[in-house]
């Protein structure tokens, strides 16, 4: 099988889960984007593929989320 991965990025004020090039963005936390992206990994992990998930820390969200001054 194929390899399935999901990143929760920032996305503005928002949260979103980068899968195969699309977005799906909106979420208000970084944990509903991240238990979006477990629910869509769990199926890809009955379907045989490979899985991978990457979510930001602390460190890495303020940098992707700070705005410039």
């Amino acid at each position: 099988m194929g390899l399935a991965q999901y990143a929760v990025i920032a996305t503005g004020e928002e949260w979103g889960v980068l899968h195969d090039g699309n977005l799906n963005a909106g979420y208000a936390t970084k944990e509903a984007a991240f238990e979006s992206a477990a629910a869509a990994a769990s199926l890809a992990i009955r379907l045989g593929h490979e899985v991978h998930v990457s979510v930001p820390g602390r460190e890495e969200e303020a940098a992707l989320t700070k705005r410039p001054t």
